[in-house]
């Protein structure tokens, strides 16, 4: 994936990862960025920032939760910018609790962690397909491969955003189209504020910056690869939980055990 010369839409680019990816993406020369967030006004703000800076950006303030909103996105990127090389769905929510969550919040993961990639997914691939390539990077979590202690809806949801983003590669892989799933650990942003959040993934590993974040996405964009793993202990932490799932499950019942409550 050449980032150069690119056009590219960030969701979520309000803040933390959306927002590094945006300033990271214009720094590595791309030709345009189309930034959208329920958060309007933020995403307006550092569309001009970015615009001063050379790099032709436009920020609308779109709910990924809706497909229409998502198509309308895709529309004015293709109209101000040109076709689009590089679809980040970014957007994300948790719950910070367990099956106790209410219907709706269950249904809200559901729609922003799982519906919007499919939502994009289907706005960008036609266009891609028959231009012959485009690249869908899916910010997902380690909790997709893993487990987040304490919320089962976020844990849910970023496992299904994982699955979904393999059966696009394996679907479209041979046409041109490259999929990457993001998958960080803790990272330092709004979602991870909490005290008790925060207590939960320290447990795990350091917290990184959002910056940290956006290097290890140019650099697997580069290589390609399916899954970009900011916190490389993750790589280990899955192949154990393959390897031995019982034994997995037992130590991280003995971890949680030792941990804050949420909420």
């Amino acid at each position: 994936m050449e980032l150069e010369g690119a056009v590219v839409v960030v969701t979520g680019a309000a803040g933390g990862i959306g927002t590094a990816l945006a300033r990271r993406f214009a720094a590595e020369g791309a030709r345009g960025l189309l930034l959208a967030d329920l958060d309007g006004s933020k995403v307006e703000d550092l569309a001009q920032e970015l615009d001063r800076h050379g790099c032709h950006t436009v920020g609308v303030a779109s709910d990924v939760s809706r497909e229409s909103d998502v198509r309308a996105l895709v529309d004015t990127a293709e109209k101000h910018l040109g076709p689009v090389d590089l679809f980040c769905s970014n957007a994300g929510i948790g719950s910070g609790a367990g099956i106790d969550a209410s219907n709706e919040l269950w249904q809200a993961n559901w729609d922003i962690n799982v519906m919007s990639h499919v939502y994009a997914a289907r706005a960008v691939l036609p266009g891609m397909l028959k231009r012959g390539h485009g690249y869908l990077l899916n910010t997902a979590s380690a909790a997709g491969l893993l487990q987040m202690p304490g919320d089962a809806a976020y844990t849910a949801t970023k496992h299904a955003a994982v699955a979904f983003a393999e059966w696009l590669s394996v679907t479209y892989g041979a046409q041109g189209i490259r999929v990457s799933a993001l998958c960080p650990q803790g990272v330092r942003t709004a979602m991870t504020a909490r005290e008790d959040v925060r207590a939960v993934l320290t447990a795990f590993g350091p917290l990184l910056e959002p910056e940290d974040v956006a290097e290890s996405v140019v650099r697997g964009l580069a290589d390609e690869r399916f899954l970009i793993l900011p916190h490389e202990e993750v790589a280990t932490y899955e192949q154990q939980r393959v390897s031995d799932r019982d034994g997995w499950l037992s130590g991280m019942r003995k971890a949680v055990a030792s941990l804050p409550q949420l909420g």
